[in-house]
């Protein structure tokens, strides 16, 4: 090797921003390997790069030993003969002899490349994975490459920038189809080192990959105006989707819907027709499983706050509507509002029926009231008891106060009067 050579690994340093140092201490260490490869394994050995010239030259080291004490003449030096190079050492010394073979330059150059080769390839790597980490969580447009079947299911490739997403069987939307250079959106779920090239997943399936098709097409959702507080969604077939507007002059469904349904018309072409439903957020919990069910129309809900659960009485001519086919627009709301919910027909509920339903939801929501209340008096009493600690503790610290008994022990003794009367209340 030479100075073009080292020249030319600067300039890769630069364009792949590969650290100079680590290179070449790895390229050294790699030589290191592939000297005792070819000139003998039994030599302690240390390759030395010139980083300016990119000469090279190989030292074998020796360890300084009393003559009684010599076990092996390839890593070992008696004192007597040390001395002879330099009167000075001493034994634990190391000695360095240079023994740079004649030949040695074709094989650093070789092993050199292969080094700088896979450096380059690591380096590239890295750079992807970091690319991909950044945009987990976020939409990337890639070109499909490859399908491929594994158990029955199809695993399909698809090339985004340098990296290579994976949209498993799993991720994809029932029945879509997925030819070879079509491109398309995805939503990226993770991203995981490999030996080789990074593993990016993504998908077409996950509900992330609706919220960001908002986020892209709804000025008002970029700015925050428009939230969207909640999502559930069956691929393929339905989404249901809660939003809510922090501006009262800001219709939310309105904004996410577009003039004339323009907006939400570029999502739905993009996801193959999928039918979504946009509902309005409420902080009142009736009211929002109310919305939840849309388009079905209801007639009442009973909240019950203790086990988040939901009784819904709706008209007979829309329970089927309110509950979906195989029971899809309930789950969804369900999913949505994260309560449970059970659809009544009206002529199944009767005013008795009513009363009684009326009569348990008291009792339950003055009980999921008192334990509420409870849990903040307990917190309230242990920010207070804290705070008595502190206080008691700091008057505790006069010796003269307790007669002669230490400051600490009497410490101690407050900590356990504390205790006891946290136990008796």
């Amino acid at each position: 090797m030479n100075t073009e050579f080292i020249q030319a690994l600067g300039e890769l340093v630069k364009e792949k921003g590969i650290d100079r140092d680590v290179l070449l201490e790895t390229i050294e260490q790699a030589l290191t390997s592939a000297y005792k490869k070819n000139f003998g394994s039994a030599q302690n050995v240390r390759v030395d790069m010139n980083k300016e010239t990119g000469d090279i030259k190989v030292y074998s080291q020796r360890t300084v030993v009393d003559e009684s004490d010599l076990y092996d003449t390839f890593l070992e030096i008696e004192l007597d003969e040390a001395r002879k190079v330099n009167p000075n050492y001493e034994i634990g010394d190391v000695l360095e002899f240079e023994v740079t073979p004649k030949d040695f330059g074709r094989i650093a150059a070789q092993t050199a490349k292969q080094i700088v080769v896979q450096k380059i390839r690591e380096s590239e790597r890295e750079m992807t994975y970091n690319e991909f980490v950044e945009k987990q969580d976020e939409l990337v447009t890639g070109e499909i490459s490859r399908v491929t079947v594994r158990d029955g299911k199809k695993i399909v490739y698809v090339q985004i920038g340098k990296g290579e997403g994976i949209l498993l069987h799993s991720e994809q939307i029932p029945g879509e189809e997925y030819k070879i250079g079509k491109t398309m959106k995805f939503y990226v779920v993770e991203v995981n080192r490999t030996n080789k090239n990074p593993q990016i997943i993504i998908s077409r399936a996950h509900f992330g990959l609706v919220k960001r098709l908002f986020e892209m097409e709804v000025p008002e959702i970029q700015e925050g105006i428009v939230q969207i507080k909640s999502m559930s969604r069956e691929a393929g077939s339905r989404t249901k989707m809660a939003v809510k507007s922090v501006d009262s002059k800001i219709d939310p469904i309105g904004a996410c819907v577009g003039t004339q349904g323009s907006r939400v018309r570029n999502i739905v072409n993009e996801l193959g027709d999928e039918k979504i439903d946009i509902v309005k957020y409420s902080d009142d919990m009736a009211e929002f499983i109310e919305a939840s069910l849309s388009p079905s129309k209801v007639t009442k809900v009973f909240v019950n706050n203790k086990d988040k659960s939901a009784v819904v009485i709706v008209p007979d001519f829309q329970l089927s509507l309110a509950i979906g086919k195989e029971g899809q627009n309930a789950r969804l709301a369900a999913r949505l509002t994260s309560w449970k919910i059970d659809i009544k027909p009206e002529s199944d509920f009767s005013e008795e029926d009513e009363r009684l339903l009326l009569e348990k939801l008291e009792i339950d929501n003055l009980a999921a009231e008192n334990e509420a209340d409870d849990i903040e008096e307990d917190l309230f009493e242990d920010e207070f008891s804290d705070e008595m600690m502190e206080s008691e503790a700091d008057d505790s610290l006069s010796d003269d106060f307790f007669e002669g008994e230490s400051a600490e022990e009497m410490y101690i003794e407050a900590l356990a009067d504390e205790e006891a009367e946290t136990e008796n209340i």
